[in-house]
């Protein structure tokens, strides 16, 4: 392709591209490989230029980054540290200004977007439980991340992709402190406005989301009568169960029979379906005793159990879960979860949960062993999970060794012993040999999104190098 045509081609791939990303008709990082590949096939850019993003030092040190991060949010005990930082502030703002700047500290070495998935959830729960609205704390917290990543090298993987190409042309990355000497002004004046306007600014909002960590609302469980045991035979008002604390009988399902409202005299059988309504607690209590039963019986094996606990999650817009049933996505075998009840849109989801299609912005109530926070926070299966309850982790809190590896990374960045993609993945090494980072631990802190992102950013920046456009734009602006 002569050079006019690629000029063009590239030209109109790249306004396509933008296109599809502000209207958000489809996911970036596919987006962004499917214009890479445009340009390979077109003939535009060679495919040993357009894939070295996937071995550049910027998408390298990214991904160092996210296992650094992981190692931090594991063994270093951010919830205490937040919940230390803000116990004391008497409004928004007070919380605001006491969050920001460690956020900013810690985003200036440690990669913007695992701190953030980290540190946003925790925020959220102590804005309930203070009586704040999390809408107020949410964004600031990402914009202090922001900010605080321009104050080093490492700080965004923007700066480091940029580091990346200035290797590229002239040989040499960007060090360690480099743009410091801008980056701190920017950050504090950033910071200053964000902690005067942000509580003023941002609107008091306690959407779905927010309302999950409550976790005080009711919801509906089916309990089948045992055979034979203290309920069967008897009648509701005789078995004590029409004055519960915060809990009543909604429906008895008897065969095909769905008896609603129910009466007190009401006789019970085996294998009568009683539907509940009530708290968390309250209803688990009556499943705990003899008598009652989940009327899936697939959930019963992990009702008991010091190694299970309750959680509270919320399907996300890009979850694989939306507009499915759960029994259509193996619910249990996928997430190793059973869900005891659905709640949407303020209100209960009532009948036979397996066959409920879930949307986007549904709470579902969970039971799970103590690794399901692990695995699943962060992704875009839920948009929020949110522990009830207290579940056993037995793995060893490692903290004087993770701050001194960071500590360490920083310092062999930031007095040039040794390049920045090396430190961090000495850093990495280190985690991983000492076992304070395991195998499955690294694999789901990276991010492959954005990595992709990166490795396609760099692809297509060297297509419009080599099809000219990058000068063209250069001198036009020159």
């Amino acid at each position: 392709m002569d050079g006019t045509a690629a000029l063009l081609v590239t030209a109109a791939v790249l306004v396509a591209t933008i296109v599809v990303l502000v209207r958000e008709l489809y996911p970036v990082a596919p987006t962004l490989v499917a214009a890479l590949l445009s340009l390979v096939l077109l003939g535009v850019v060679a495919p040993g230029e357009a894939f070295a993003g996937l071995s550049s030092s910027a998408t390298l040190t990214v991904a160092g980054l996210f296992l650094v991060a992981r190692a931090v949010r594991d063994h270093v005990g951010l919830e205490r540290g937040v919940a230390s930082l803000m116990g004391g502030a008497r409004s928004d703002t007070g919380a605001l200004a006491r969050l920001a700047t460690p956020i900013a500290a810690a985003s200036s070495v440690i990669a913007n977007t695992p701190l953030v998935a980290t540190l946003a959830p925790i925020t959220r729960t102590w804005a309930e439980r203070n009586g704040r609205a999390p809408s107020k704390l949410l964004m600031p917290v990402s914009f202090a991340a922001i900010l605080g990543g321009t104050v080093t090298t490492i700080g965004t993987s923007t700066t480091l992709v940029v580091s990346g190409l200035v290797e590229t042309s002239l040989g040499a990355p960007f060090s360690f402190l480099e743009v410091t000497p801008v980056g701190v002004p920017v950050a504090v004046l950033g910071l200053g406005l964000l902690i005067l306007l942000a509580p003023r600014v941002l609107p008091d909002r306690r959407s779905v989301y927010s309302q999950v960590a409550t976790h005080e609302r009711d919801y509906t469980f089916r309990l089948k009568v045992v055979a034979d045991g203290p309920y069967d035979g008897r009648s509701i008002a005789a078995a004590h169960l029409r004055n519960l604390e915060n809990t009543y009988i909604a429906a008895v399902e008897q065969g095909d029979r769905r008896i609603a409202p129910v009466a007190p005299d009401l006789v019970l059988h085996a294998g009568d379906v009683l539907t509940f309504v009530g708290r968390v607690d309250r209803v688990r209590g009556l499943v705990d005793g003899e008598g009652l039963a989940f009327a899936d019986e697939t959930q019963a094996d992990l009702l008991h159990g010091d190694t299970h606990g309750l959680h509270e999650v919320v399907v996300g817009g890009s979850s694989v879960l939306a507009g499915r049933t759960l029994k259509d996505t193996s619910f249990r075998g996928r997430y190793g979860a059973a869900v005891l009840a659905i709640h949407r849109a303020g209100e209960r989801v009532e009948g036979k949960l397996g066959t409920v299609h879930l949307q986007a912005g549904d709470a579902l109530l969970v039971l799970a062993d103590d690794g399901f926070a692990e695995r699943w926070q962060g992704r875009s299966d839920f948009a929020v999970l949110v522990p009830l309850e207290e579940v056993s982790d037995g793995r060893e809190r490692r903290r004087g060794l993770v701050l001194a590896t960071v500590g360490g990374m920083v310092l062999a960045a930031a007095f040039g012993l040794t390049s920045t993609l090396l430190a961090v993945l000495g850093a990495v090494a280190v985690l991983m040999v000492t076992r304070t980072l395991r195998l499955s631990d690294a694999r789901n802190a990276l991010d492959l999104e954005v990595l992709t992102m990166i490795a396609a950013a760099i692809g297509l920046g060297a297509a419009v190098t080599a099809s000219g456009l990058a000068e063209l734009l250069a001198g036009g602006i020159a």
